[in-house]
Order: C-alpha cells, then structure tokens, then sequence
C-alpha cells in the first residue's frame, strides 16, 4: 500500500521538470514552460507545466494534473504503480518494499550487484590478464571497438570460474540477491558464474542503470548470445538496448533506428546515428513500440537482417501497425549487410539514403513474401494471397485492414472482396512454423524445367474482374495467332506493351510470333509447345463466338484492342497499389509521376474503350 509519507518522499525526490523534457520540448515564458501536448497531436503549443508549483495543463486535450498525474496518462498506469515508477527512478524504498523483502531481494540490492557485475567485467576486459582477456579485447578490436569504445560502452568479459561470485560476496551482496540479479545459478548447491567465457554487452534502464547483460561466445560455440533471463528488474520484452542513450536523439529527431545485434547498436551510434536501439533478443514488441512512441518517435525504422529470422521479425512486427501512432518503416541493407557490417564497408554518410527511403512496413513485407512467387502466373498468384492473407491475420479486427486488403489485390490483380474474405478466414500461421525458405524469382521468361503452379490448381474466382476478362481474352488472341501469325505480326509494338496476365501466354506469344512469315499453323503450335508444354490445351480453347460477322483482320484488330484494354487498366491497377504502399502525406516526385502515368493510362482505357463500343 502506498502511503501519504512515500507519495511526498517520491513527489520530493522527482525533478518535474526533467521528467517532461524527456518527451516534450519545453519552451520557458515567464514562470512557465510551455510545448506541444504529449498525449494529443498538435502543432501549435498548449500544453505548460510550472516548475515550483508541480502542476501541468493542456489547453487543446484540456488533460492536467500533478506529476503523478502526468506519469498515469503517460505511461498509462494507475496511480500506485506511477509512485512505484517514479520510486525506481529515484531509487527510493517505498514502504511496501520493506515490509515485503522477505519474499526476494530489493530492486535497488539487485541493480546494485548488477552495477557492481558491470564494473568487474569491465575491469577484466581493459585489464585482466590471460587467454580469455586477451581473446576478447581481440575479438572487439577487430569489430573497431577499440578500448575507448569499450569504456564508453562499459564491454566486459566474463571470465567464470566463480570469480564474479566471489568479488560480489566481499562486497557484501548475499546467494538470494546473487542469484536474484541472474548473475549466478546453483550448480549441486555450489554458487557459479552465470556467463563464462563471454564479450559482455550490460543493458541499461532509462536512467543509465546496469539491468541485464548479453553475453557473446568468441567460438562458435552455442548459444551465440547467452541473455539475462527475466528478472524483477529486467524485462526483455519492455527494455531496448542503449534506449538510455538514444532517447534524447529519439526525442529530438522524432525518430527511431531498430536493429538487431548489440554491435550494430554501437557502430551506429559511433557513426553519429545516436538514435538506434535494439530488442533484446526477442521480436519488437508492443511495449518497446510504445516506449519509442512515448519519447516522440513519430518514425521508426526498423534494420532487420535479411535473412529468414529478420523477414520473421518483420512479419511479427505487423501486429502492431494499428496500436501506436508512428509510422513503423523497414529497410535492408545491400548484400544482406547487417549496420556494423554496412558501416565499416561505405562509412556513416552512405547509410543516409538507405535511410530515407525505408519502406513502410507492411509493403516491405509485401515485397519480400511476393518475392518467393512467379506473379506472372495466375495460380502462383492466388497462392500468394493465402499465403499473405495469413500474414494478415493479426489485423482481422483492425481499421487498417481495408487498405492492406486493397494494396494487395492491387499487387495480386485480385478482387478486393475476395482478398478480404481470404484475410478473414485464413488462419495465423503457428508460432513456431518454419521460417520461409522460398528464393526470389528470377523473372526470366518461362522455362519448361522450372517448376510451376498450373493455374488450374486453384480457384481463380478471387482473381479481379479485369484480370479474369484479360486471361479469356489473351487466350483468343492467342488462338488466332496460332491460326494466321501473319494477320498478328503488325502488332508486335503494341504486343510489346501489353500487361499480361498470364505469363506463359507472353511466352507463348513470342514463340509464335518469332516464327517466320508463311509457317504453316502447326509449327507454330509446335513453336509455343516448345516453351510452354500445355500449349495446345490452352489454343485450343479460342472461339470469339460472339465476333463470327466479323473477317479475320477484323477479329485480330478487335482481339487486340480488347487486350490492350484490359492490359491498359491492369497497368492503372499497379499504379494505384503502389500509390497505396507509399502511405498517406504530401506526394513527393515519385508519387507525382505516377499520378500522372495513370492519368495517361486511363486516358488511353477511355480511347479503346469508346472504340470497343463503335465495335460492337
């Protein structure tokens, strides 16, 4: 229970003023500070707070209060766990604590052990003497952490051998709080080193305190990295690494760098990029989202590897779009480089540009599950969508999901309805599924050998209106190649520009178009049978009953007409996807271009349309 005498103790101890500048630029006129309210959007300043009375109040979200009110909405907390936050950010004991120690260790014992852990590793990494001292210092060396680095980062080494136990029982600390802080287990009722033989990285809380370690072999031994397991003062879902460093730059530039090694953490913020952070071995969770938020970071970008774990990672991260207000983007760097590796290679300033064109998250996990399809095939298409559709199962319930729904048919040439019905009964793939191992497409034209999804395996009723009416009719175009290549040839430019909805017909097409003038029709199936296996099952299926008035260049030229058509909206389709992915904002020059090709594009679609109907 928290008591009068710790709510006075706590509200004492606690510098108001510094507890708002963390998230809120303050501005001072007269006796007040004024900036822009944390808890609502706004651009023009409403929000004041006054130093020597602990008092604050927005104007716009008409929000006020004393600190602890403060803490409660910003943290959204209830009033005894705020005092309990800003108690552990002070480092005080509240009552409760002491009338509770006999069921554990106090925080402040266990995070000064892991003070004292954090010193003693560095001690025996700058100094320490043998095999295993001397291995490590190499081993950071030629990362480019030199010893300046290592003290600015406070690096260690863990050496075992029960000499951390040992240090920690002359200082005073007893078995409980030992064992508390994860710094040791009991090995057949003997007190041993937790980490041995292990490059230390100490993870800090917010205010700068040791809370945690991960501990990295220097073999190839395994586990690579050794963590601390959850404790009462370390969660790893809750805590980034360097967050106590990178928060003023989080704050000051609205942004946020998320990456996945601790040594890419630390080559970043060596290279001036003092705003990185990373999860601490586990996925992005909502907290570390929420935490990023809460220190203003309107923008975070995440670095994932670009492997199978970090395309998982960005897939987990998906869950989170429609609870927190930044923008979460995603990049990979050339070669599949991890930062340090990138860093080291091409210097701070050729990161820049990498940076600035992050994708937004959901078309970043778009681009790499597509990747492992042949889009050009109609089946790969429609398994793409159950494949993507269960990715997006963690939003069924969200307001977003409508425009991921629509980017994706937009990319699948789908229908919008049936894509969202897809999402809505498909299942979450299992948490402990496989990571995918399906490699991009190469694009190359179709290759008998490789293998491919015939079309007819799935329903392709989910396939957009557009593209179904383009698959019937590029078949009747391609009956008619079949029958006289001669009347098709003076199109081979326009040919040339159509969106094909299929691309075994492209193939197809081509096969029979390279043949030359006056080759009778059966080496011309031959020719398209060469490239593409079923081809006399899907020539066979041409009929244009509904043009038999028509001559045969009549028949071609309408058949063209209608392909260009139908391939003219399939091109304003992709555009309007792309349009989509690139998120909502002040259209910068990309954006702008596409707007107006698509205007051209449908332009064109109002020409051949007009003179379909003049047609018929």
């Amino acid at each position: 229970m928290i008591t009068d005498e710790d709510k006075e103790r706590v509200r004492q101890a606690t510098d108001f003023q510094a507890l708002v500048s963390e998230t809120v630029v303050l501005r001072q006129r007269g006796h007040d500070f004024w900036g822009c309210c944390p808890f609502h959007h706004e651009k023009s300043p409403s929000f004041h707070m006054n130093p020597s009375t602990g008092l604050w109040n927005c104007f716009g979200c008409h929000k006020g209060g004393d600190l602890f009110d403060y803490v409660m909405q910003r943290e959204n907390l209830e009033f005894a766990d705020a005092v309990r936050y800003l108690a552990d950010r002070a480092g005080i004991e509240l009552s409760e604590e002491q009338g509770s120690a006999r069921r554990g260790p106090k925080r402040n014992r266990l995070i000064e052990a892991l003070g004292e852990a954090e010193a003693f590793y560095s001690l025996m990494l700058l100094r320490g003497r043998g095999e295993g001292n001397a291995a490590a210092r190499s081993y950071l060396a030629g990362r480019g952490f030199g010893s300046d680095v290592c003290r600015r980062w406070g690096l260690g080494y863990a050496p075992g051998r029960g000499r951390l136990v040992q240090d920690l029982r002359q200082k005073g600390f007893t078995r409980d709080e030992i064992m508390g802080a994860d710094l040791a287990v009991d090995r057949s009722g003997r007190l041993s080193d937790r980490f041995y033989d292990r490059v230390m990285f100490p993870i800090h809380d917010e205010q700068g305190r040791a809370i945690g370690f991960g501990g990295r072999v220097m073999s190839d031994a395994k586990p690579k990295y050794l963590n601390t397991r959850e404790t009462s003062v370390f969660h790893k879902s809750k805590h980034l690494f360097a967050f106590d460093r990178a928060k003023e730059t989080i704050t000051a530039r609205g942004t946020a760098l998320v990456v996945e090694g601790y040594t890419d953490v630390i080559a970043l913020h060596e290279a001036g990029y003092t705003n990185a952070v990373a999860a601490l071995g586990t996925a992005l969770s909502l907290d570390h989202v929420k935490l990023l938020e809460r220190f203003g970071a309107k923008v975070i970008i995440c670095m994932f590897d670009g492997d199978a774990a970090g395309q998982k990672a960005a897939e987990l991260s998906i869950q989170h779009l429609d609870k927190t207000k930044s923008e979460m983007r995603c990049v990979v760097l050339p070669d599949n480089q991890d930062p340090a590796e990138f860093l080291a290679d091409h210097g701070a300033e050729a990161l820049g540009p990498y940076l600035r064109q992050a994708k937004p998250l959901m078309s970043f996990v778009f681009d790499k599950k597509l990747a492992g399809y042949d889009l050009g095939n109609p089946g790969q298409r429609v398994a793409a969508l159950n494949d993507l559709a269960a990715t997006l199962v963690p939003l069924k319930g969200s307001v977003l999901l409508d425009s991921y729904v629509t980017q994706l048919a937009g990319r699948l040439h789908t229908d919008v309805e049936a894509t969202k019905r897809a999402v809505l009964n498909a299942k979450a793939p299992r948490a402990d599924a496989p990571a995918p191992t399906s490699q991009p497409s190469t694009r190359e034209p179709y290759s008998p050998q490789a293998p491919r999804v015939p079309a007819e395996a799935y329903g392709l009723n989910v396939l957009s209106r557009d593209d179904r009416m383009l698959l019937e009719v590029e078949r009747e175009l391609l009956a008619a190649l079949a029958s006289d290549p001669d009347l098709v040839r003076p199109y081979g430019d326009r040919i040339a520009g159509f969106s094909w909805a299929d691309s075994r017909h492209e193939a197809m097409a081509w096969a029979m178009l390279a043949t030359p003038a006056g080759t009778p029709p059966a080496q011309v199936v031959a020719a398209a049978t060469e490239v593409v296996p079923e081809a006399p099952r899907i020539l066979s299926g041409g009929r244009l009953s509904s043009v038999e008035r028509m001559s045969p260049e009549e028949k071609v030229a309408f058949l063209i007409d209608t392909v260009d058509l139908h391939s003219t909206r399939r091109k304003v389709g992709q555009i309007k996807a792309r349009l989509e992915a690139m998120g909502q904002g002040v259209p910068g020059e990309d954006a702008q271009e596409l707007f107006r090709q698509a205007t051209e594009l449908q332009k064109r679609c109002n020409v051949l349309s007009a003179q379909l109907a003049r047609t018929n």
